[in-house]
């Protein structure tokens, strides 16, 4: 679920749909606007499948978990080991 494997793609596992939240990530926002953002990111790619709310907010949790992301006053922005 977090790292690919032979049963689940790169662009679908936690790591690379956090990665490509990271990429839209630029200043800090609000989750809607990090979703909106990660959507228009994952359609300019041809080759992703698209991911639900579900599987974002669970790459969020992941990223927040390992302190890639933090939220201060309401807004979602990189942390420290990003």
């Amino acid at each position: 679920m977090i790292l690919p494997d032979k049963h689940l793609d790169e662009n679908r596992a936690l790591l690379g749909v956090g990665a490509d939240i990271l990429k839209g990530l630029d200043n800090p926002s609000t989750v809607s606007e990090v979703w909106e953002r990660f959507s228009a990111i994952r359609r300019q790619n041809a080759t992703t499948q698209p991911i639900s709310f579900d599987w974002f907010a669970q790459a969020l949790t992941f990223l927040f978990a390992i302190h890639a992301i933090r939220v201060k006053d309401g807004l979602i922005e990189r942390g420290v080991a990003a």
